[in-house]
């Protein structure tokens, strides 16, 4: 018993080994803290790092949408912006100054969208002239189809019988002229969308002046080498696939509208240019462009066309072409390198659409594709791993240092 290790009575003369007492923690130095805190510190500094970054999660969308005079037309002219990067940088390697440059892009935009105001504008104002004395025209072609559902029928006798019979006031109806010009739609708009246009075209230009030197303070101003080309690299990426999807959609979009116009014109539907523009515009919403430019459509065919199978082929040529469009012509082009998770193309467009109406629905893909690669680049926030691997509440202490005892008998 006297030679155990473990015996409680060991002699001096002996070569028993004594017990060893269970070692207490070494207290921490003077002015430092123990690891045990420093864990506190982090995974409380985690939690309140979460509950920040939810509670911003919840109100950026709603200043987002309260400050959209000031946010729509500023995120509207740098993704604009960003898009004619590649034509200011081919016009100043053609020695051209920047401010010249500059004014260039804005001229060329400004007449694009004139253009496009012209074509699409004033023909659709006149069309929404024409629908309160095409309604019994739309009334005749759809009656087939009411006959064909009795049920709805009799509801829609029943309702129009019933709002008939009740007295109402004839609005009066005041022509007034359709813009003709971007001039126009400036003097016929409110003073706050007039000084928003005037404020997104001056971040256009101001944007495209000082686009080199802004890139070179960017690049420069790191502090070490891996920085500045990871920061040039990013800027590049952006530039690029910003302005390959806007090039790229606008080009195919364009395609589509002039195909869908010279349909049209062959089937006799007026101003089939206007309704090519239409297609054109909408089709820069994903999924949901395309049913509202088919519906707009069958509306124009049945204020056009006597017959209702005549007055629905608009739309069914304008589906027919989306169709070769989408699952054909643009994976052809686009490839692999824009591709685009559908889930997430429909998160943006139901957030941007909420927050910022149908100018909201147009940005939401091109603001996609600059957040996406702005985080493929600086890296995908892991929320899984920060919630669950990393730990964000602290444990129990036993069991913090039971842990830490299996991990160094373990190691031992």
């Amino acid at each position: 018993m006297d030679d155990q290790p473990g015996a409680m009575g060991g002699s001096s003369e002996g070569e028993g080994i004594r017990p060893v007492a269970p070692r207490e923690p070494l207290p921490a130095p003077e002015g430092q803290e123990s690891m045990g805190d420093g864990l506190k510190r982090d995974r409380l500094m985690a939690a309140l790092a979460l509950m920040i970054g939810i509670g911003l999660l919840f109100l950026i969308p709603f200043a987002l949408k309260e400050g959209s005079p000031f946010f729509l037309p500023l995120t509207a002219a740098l993704v604009i912006a960003i898009a004619m990067v590649p034509m200011l940088e081919w016009l100043e390697r053609h020695r051209m100054p920047a401010p010249l440059a500059a004014l260039t892009c804005v001229l060329l935009f400004l007449i694009a969208a004139n253009i496009a105001l012209a074509s699409i504008v004033v023909p659709a104002w006149q069309w929404m002239q024409r629908l309160p004395e095409s309604i019994p025209q739309i009334q005749h072609n759809l009656e087939p189809l009411i006959r064909f559902y009795s049920n709805l029928e009799r509801f829609v006798d029943r309702t129009l019988t019933n709002f008939a019979a009740a007295p109402a006031r004839q609005p009066e109806t005041i022509a007034v002229a359709p813009p003709r010009s971007l001039l126009d739609l400036f003097t016929t708009s409110a003073p706050s969308a007039l000084i928003e246009m005037f404020f997104a075209i001056l971040v256009i230009y101001f944007f495209l002046s000082g686009w080199t030197r802004l890139r070179r303070n960017a690049i420069t101003r790191r502090a070490s080498f891996g920085g500045a080309m990871a920061t040039a690299r990013v800027i590049q990426d952006v530039v690029d696939d910003t302005s390959a999807y806007l090039g790229t959609i606008t080009l195919i979009n364009v395609t589509l509208g002039l195909i869908v116009a010279g349909a049209l014109w062959a089937i006799g539907m007026p101003t089939p240019l206007m309704w090519g523009g239409i297609v054109a515009l909408l089709n820069y919403i994903p999924y949901i462009g395309p049913v509202m430019a088919a519906l707009l459509l069958a509306i124009g065919g049945l204020m056009s066309f006597p017959d209702i199978w005549w007055a629905l082929l608009p739309a069914v040529l304008m589906i027919g072409a989306h169709l070769i469009e989408a699952n054909v012509v643009t994976p052809l082009i686009v490839g692999h390198r824009l591709t685009i998770s559908p889930i997430l193309i429909l998160v943006s467009l139901s957030f941007w659409g909420w927050v910022w109406g149908t100018p909201g629905a147009l940005l939401a893909v091109p603001l996609l594709i600059i957040i996406q690669t702005v985080l493929n680049a600086a890296g995908k926030p892991d929320i899984a791993g920060f919630l669950f691997e990393h730990g964000t509440l602290i444990r129990h202490p036993g069991e913090t240092h039971a842990h830490r005892r299996q991990s160094r008998d373990q190691s031992g």
